[in-house]
């Protein structure tokens, strides 16, 4: 075993270095599952939590997906079941006494973890909802309030256009709420009266500057509002105004004493009991209050709790129940739009610049605020800037469509938007809503998986080193760009997932979180643990309330603000273990629970699952980790983490290492079949995604296409080599787990590798778009036209979406592999050099096979050599493979088949 490659071991524990992988050619393993949902509430004083099993009426509960409910039943752990925190290693077979204790041992932590989070906030809701408060936001009294988490600042202030960058001027005052005790700074930017206005008598007057802005302003003055609600809302009396809170109590004891009563405890006499004072009180009254103010008395016998003791009429008690807030008159009170606009300027206009101002022991610093939600680089490219992002409500981006449906099956379409177009130059969320969607839907994808599009400084880095988590990247556009990418995606039936990088951040001190308050362990560890390896970028520190409340807000805002379906969770590896995954494994289980284990991490993930599918039931989580980390599809109540899916990063590799290693004549289809079948449940497959053309590497159809090693024959021709990556395409999509991956081109054939500018290349734009041009060429139409078919079939059979692969026939002498799925056979012949005229491959049901794809077809660039009449077959009575039935195929080299079985015969 010393001498396999690593991707022959089981996908579950594999011989992998995950060293191995270039920083900006990491993948994430995504694996995603649902548990029991978590209810949090108060009794007593204190937070409780509940099984929601023993709950008939939860009104929060939904329905799940099909295809969850699926998996939920077929494997133990769903929603409603008991927490076992070693539930899934029965499953798997695992009997590791270690790797169980470290697991209970993790479940115990994630439970101090989340009770010191809902202790904090409430509940995992109010945890992961940080940006309704943090950033900066119109509150309706005529202001904008700004919040940010600094602890290590000792002074905090905005500057910008709108105070011409003075430090001094917007601060966090006292008696502002201006510094608590956690480090949260609070700043409000009071908005300018225009000249010649009063301010508002009334400190609660409102204006709906954004909801309704075209309502309101009807002109009635507040006085009249206040008027007409005393005249009609409030009883006589209840309405008189009180200078002091002391008020009542001083007349009070006026009443019992006189005006010139006791000032001491020594002046005081005996006091009579409660019920003696009041009758008294009571006959002082006069006849015409004692109708309003006698409706209610207190019985006092002389007992403990005598106050408790209130009897009433029934015609008064029935006027208090029905008795309503005075809601419709202080809605009534607030202004529109076109009053605030009267009267006020606006403190920091839409697309103002502006940066937050610390004062620290090092000295003063301007930093691009954590929550900013648009980021933009000055002129000189040096310290970027946020930009207040408020356009005026009827500029506001309204949604057109609903999110679809999640799909049974996932056609994910992997693109980058930068280097969409084709044109050498980074293209726009525009370009790419125009352009390369209506693409994605007629190829037949049903989700569309972006990568980079979250801020980041520099961009030779694929998006991959995040300096501001909230915000798109502006060099493809705004806010609205982007919304406007996600609706139209929606209204073609694509999901949209985002692949979010919370395993890393980047380094960059202007314009990142690194020494974002001055000090070295705001949102990062301090020391050697703070610093990737190899990358040069900064370690999350996972075990902090704060960071972990940044950064599933920072999950539910994607979801919320931008309407996302989904995340791929990149680069898992890297933070799972303090040596990120820059060690070789293998396969041994004390490799994941030793002390190079990061079992903060771990909590992270389950956090942020169990938030994103309590709050977002139709979410889909997704997990690239190269270390394939136990558990990662399991429930979170099984000991699991609670991902949907995960990356199958040893099915790229693996043909990557036959392309580049092995002769063709000398490729083992058993080594084949036994990388791609390999638990695959759950397992998104791929033959190339980015980093198979990133980074100095070829692509699958450069390495196919334009390589003399590969032997065909008596035949030199390109359509004959682009056989092999048709059935090598194929292979893979039909032995996926439910999912299945493709990078932007390569559907048809793009021949270049991807090359981001950087200094390496002078800055070229050379290799960074693709020639969407050749998609009526040839060779790349032909192998289009057969990755569109490849899809439409799973469209209309759900071919990835039903059972594992059966495999019935496996032979590297003739390099023939046979399986079925469901009522599909599927056949594949690698021979690059024989064609079998008569081959024989075995069935279990009888019946007509019906041919319903041929990569040989000359529609798809094949030589034809199948005639019609041999696209419908008939079993015949013969044992093959340990099956009763057979089939006669024929075979051409380097080509694959798929038949559905259309009449089953009963002998």
């Amino acid at each position: 075993m010393a001498s396999c490659p690593r991707f022959l071991v089981s996908p579950r524990w594999p011989l992998a270095d995950a060293g191995r992988y270039p920083p900006l050619a990491r993948s994430a393993d995504v694996a995603t599952s649902r548990r029991p949902r978590l209810r949090l509430g108060r009794q007593h004083g204190y937070l409780f939590r509940c099984d929601s099993s023993s709950s008939s009426s939860a009104p929060r509960d939904r329905p799940p997906r099909p295809r969850q409910q699926r998996q939920r039943s077929q494997r133990p752990g769903g929603r409603g079941d008991a927490v076992d925190p070693v539930g899934f290693l029965a499953k798997l077979g695992v009997t590791d006494r270690a790797f169980a204790q470290f697991l209970r041992d993790r479940h115990k932590a994630f439970k101090d973890r989340k009770w010191e989070l809902c202790s904090r906030f409430i509940d995992m809701k109010e945890a992961s909802s940080g940006f309704e408060l943090l950033g900066m936001h119109r509150h309706r009294q005529h202001r904008i309030d700004f919040m940010e988490w600094a602890p290590g600042a000792r002074y905090c202030s905005l500057v910008g256009d709108f105070n011409e960058w003075l430090p001094t001027e917007n601060c966090a005052r006292e008696g502002h709420l201006g510094h608590d005790d956690f480090g949260y700074w609070f700043i409000i930017l009071e908005d300018k009266l225009r000249e010649g206005q009063e301010p508002d008598e009334y400190f609660f007057q409102e204006y709906n500057y954004v909801d309704d802005y075209d309502k309101g302003d009807n002109g009635v003055d507040p006085e009249e509002i206040m008027h007409r609600m005393k005249e009609e809302y409030w009883e006589p009396g209840e309405t008189r105004s009180r200078k002091s809170q002391l008020e009542m109590v001083v007349k009070m004891y006026e009443q019992m004493f006189g005006p010139n009563g006791p000032q001491t405890e020594e002046e005081l006499d005996e006091i009579l009991d409660a019920q003696t004072r009041y009758n008294e009180w009571k006959a002082l009254q006069k006849a015409d209050s004692l109708s309003v103010s006698t409706s209610y008395d207190i019985i006092d016998s002389g007992q403990p709790f005598d106050i408790f003791n209130v009897v009433t009429d029934r015609a008064s008690f029935e006027k208090f129940q029905a008795k309503k807030p005075p809601l419709a008159y202080w809605v009534e009170m607030r202004k529109g739009r076109i009053a605030w606009l009267e009267k006020y300027v606006p403190t920091i206009s839409h697309k103002d610049k502006y940066r937050v101002y610390f004062n620290t022991p090092d000295g003063a610093l301007e930093r691009v605020p954590a929550w900013a939600t648009y980021v933009l680089p000055d002129a000189e490219g040096k310290q970027s800037y946020a930009v207040h992002w408020e356009p005026p409500p009827e500029k506001i981006y309204k949604w057109r469509f609903g999110r679809p449906k999640v799909k049974d099956s996932l056609r994910i379409y992997e693109c980058h938007v930068g280097i969409s177009g084709s044109e050498h130059k980074v293209s726009s969320f525009q370009e790419f809503t125009s352009k390369v969607l209506p693409h994605i839907k007629s190829a037949g994808y049903n989700a569309v998986q972006v990568i980079g599009v979250v801020e980041h400084k520099d961009y030779s880095s694929v998006g991959y080193k995040v300096t501001n988590y909230f915000a798109v990247s502006s060099r493809f556009g705004t806010p609205d760009d982007f919304k406007k990418l996600v609706d139209e995606a929606h209204g073609l039936g694509l999901l949209v997932l985002l692949d979010v990088v919370h395993s890393y951040a980047s380094a960059d001190e202007l314009v990142g979180l690194s020494h974002f308050d001055g000090s070295n362990d705001c949102y990062f560890h301090s020391g050697k643990r703070g610093h990737h390896k190899y990358w040069g970028t900064r370690m999350f520190k996972y075990d902090d309330v704060d960071v972990l409340h940044f950064l599933l807000s920072n999950l539910n805002w994607w979801v919320t603000e931008y309407r996302i379906d989904g995340f791929q969770f990149h680069s898992l590896s890297s933070m799972l273990y303090t040596h990120n995954g820059f060690s070789t494994f293998t396969g041994s289980m004390e490799e994941y629970c030793n002390q190079f284990v990061d079992k903060d991490a771990l909590i992270y993930l389950i956090l942020a699952n169990e938030m994103l599918h309590d709050l977002h039931p139709d979410i889909i989580t997704i997990a690239e980790d190269a270390t394939f980390y136990p558990g990662l599809c399991e429930p979170t109540t099984q000991g699991g983490l609670g991902f949907d899916y995960c990356i199958n990063l040893s099915v790229p590799e693996m043909w990557l290492w036959h392309l580049e290693n092995v002769p063709e004549r000398e490729w083992s289809m058993n080594k084949i079949m036994k990388v791609l079948v390999n638990s695959n449940q759950n397992m998104v497959s791929y033959v190339e995604n980015h980093n198979q053309s990133i980074s100095g590497r070829k692509s699958f159809a450069e390495i196919i296409l334009n390589s003399g090693k590969l032997s065909v024959g008596s035949v030199n021709d390109d359509l004959i080599r682009a056989s092999l990556l048709k059935i090598i395409k194929l292979i893979t999509f039909t032995t996926s787990g439910g999912a299945y991956l493709n990078f932007m081109g390569n559907e048809f054939a793009h021949p270049n590798r991807v090359e981001f500018p950087m200094s390496s290349n002078d800055y070229s734009f050379l290799l960074a778009n693709r020639q969407w041009d050749l998609l009526d060429k040839g060779l790349h139409k032909h192998l289009f036209d057969f990755d569109k078919d490849v899809m439409s079939l799973d469209e209309t059979e759900r071919i990835i979406s039903r059972g594992s692969p059966n495999i019935h026939h496996c032979d590297d002498t003739s390099m023939v592999i046979c399986f079925t799925r469901g009522p599909f056979l599927f056949v594949f012949n690698f021979n690059p050099e024989k064609s079998h005229q008569s081959y024989h491959v075995g069935v279990d049901e009888a019946g007509e096979y019906q041919l319903i794809l041929n990569t040989d077809e000359t529609k798809y660039g094949g030589c034809g050599e199948l005639k019609s009449s041999q696209y419908m077959r008939r079993t015949v009575d013969k044992r093959v493979d340990g099956c009763r039935n057979s089939l006669e195929l024929a075979l051409p080299l380097r080509s694959a088949q798929v038949y559905k079985l259309v009449r089953i015969l009963r002998i």
